[in-house]
């Protein structure tokens, strides 16, 4: 891949990115990071103060190369740990956690289906700490899974045009990933430097949750691809993979993240600040044996929660170092019950915030309510109830998940 065919388009002063040496490593650095990140959260959300600086720093940490394999030169860290280091940047504050969410996707659909020349070039950019973002989700469309947005041959190269919502992390991309259909109605995947000619970010996205996310509106007008910019993402779901199931272990720990979050909001307030209910018999609200009790539920549903996405990610391993459709369908499946659970416990947590700590803890220079905005927002990009369909007509009808994204 030459320069003159997909130029790098990252500022000349930026920091040249670490290089994480162990799994221990990549914690560690999260966890630090993190707790930078948690300072600014409640303001950012606040004012919806993009996180332009945090971000940077994450490029800086080597974080974003985690997934990048050793034959590649990165760490080729397990699915357990990128999925956990999700997890503590999206507790110190959910927005940040969920934009390297398809960064780490659109690397894994490069891993399986990129050329050999693609996978140098863009593996090293992620090496040197360029962010990937997306250009995947449409409007308007009959279903999720449809796209309208189209790409065609010109000369030795091609065209993209149509228009882009919810694209996570765009604002902050140096390669926005483009997903667009073929003539042939297959789905292609086009790495277009940020600046490309053709290419209109709006920073647009108003939800009630997950607001610094970057998730704005990308406009492609007779954008110009090089034919070495491109990747058939449809092979990556003609055979058994773990495309889908990279994606979705990271959706669940966002969400886990998410969850802690709130519980640790909520255990922190019904110590020192929630006032015991009357009829309780007690000096300290902490010491209300029905709080007591619905603080241990929660704490074990997320322990339950953290352990299955950890098993997941072993078996997400597993089936990225053997491919076969047994290794592939139980990644998947395992994937779906740490999603279901991961949601399932972000909601519970969030709620239960407010439940337990009582009227006080609704006030808006709080803004404790950010975390069940987030958990809200997150958790309806894809609906959990079709994981529970998935996992049972597998064990009933032996009926394989769908190779998609979602699985």
């Amino acid at each position: 891949m030459s320069q003159s065919s997909s130029p790098l388009r990252r500022a000349p002063d930026a920091p040249q990115a670490a290089r994480i040496t162990s799994e221990a490593e990549a914690l560690q650095t999260a966890r630090q990071l993190a707790k930078t990140f948690a300072e600014g959260a409640a303001k950012r959300d606040r004012e919806r103060i993009l996180p332009h600086a945090e971000l940077d720093a994450l490029s800086a940490s080597g974080l974003l190369a985690l997934s990048v394999p050793k034959a590649y030169g990165g760490l080729g860290a397990s699915n357990a740990t990128l999925a956990e280091v999700i997890a503590i940047l999206a507790e110190a504050d959910g927005s940040i956690g969920q934009i390297p969410q398809n960064h780490f996707y659109i690397l894994e659909a490069l891993r399986h289906d990129g050329s050999e020349e693609q996978k140098r070039f863009y593996f090293e950019r992620a090496l040197a700490g360029d962010r990937f973002g997306n250009a995947l989700s449409e409007i308007g469309t009959k279903t999720v899974g449809q796209y309208n947005t189209r790409i065609t041959a010109d000369g030795e190269g091609f065209r993209i045009n149509g228009r882009k919502a919810y694209s996570t992390g765009v604002l902050f991309a140096d390669w926005i990933v483009v997903f667009a259909k073929d003539e042939n109605d297959q789905l292609t995947m086009s790495f277009l430097p940020r600046g490309t000619e053709g290419i209109e970010i709006i920073d647009d996205w108003d939800g009630f949750g997950q607001r610094t996310t970057g998730s704005g509106t990308t406009i492609l007008t007779n954008v110009p691809v090089p034919a070495g910019a491109i990747v058939r993402h449809h092979k990556g779901f003609e055979r058994p993979g773990t495309i889908g199931a990279v994606g979705q272990i990271l959706h669940a720990g966002i969400d886990l993240g998410i969850a802690r979050a709130a519980f640790n909001e909520t255990v922190t307030f019904v110590r020192t600040r929630s006032r015991p209910w009357t009829n309780a018999g007690v000096e300290r609200a902490s010491d209300d044996p029905l709080t007591v009790s619905r603080v241990g539920q929660l704490a074990i549903r997320l322990e339950a929660a953290t352990a299955v996405v950890e098993v997941a990610g072993r078996k997400i391993d597993l089936a990225q170092a053997d491919p076969a459709e047994t290794n592939t369908v139980a990644a998947s499946l395992s994937v779906a019950a740490a999603k279901a659970l991961t949601t399932e416990i972000a909601i519970e947590a969030t709620n239960a915030l407010f439940e337990l700590a009582g009227t006080s803890a609704t006030r808006e220079g709080l803004n404790l309510d950010r975390h069940w905005r987030n958990a809200r927002t997150h958790t309806v990009h894809d609906p959990v109830r079709w994981k529970y369909h998935v996992v049972g007509n597998f064990h009933l009808n032996d009926t394989a998940p769908p190779r998609s994204g979602a699985f």
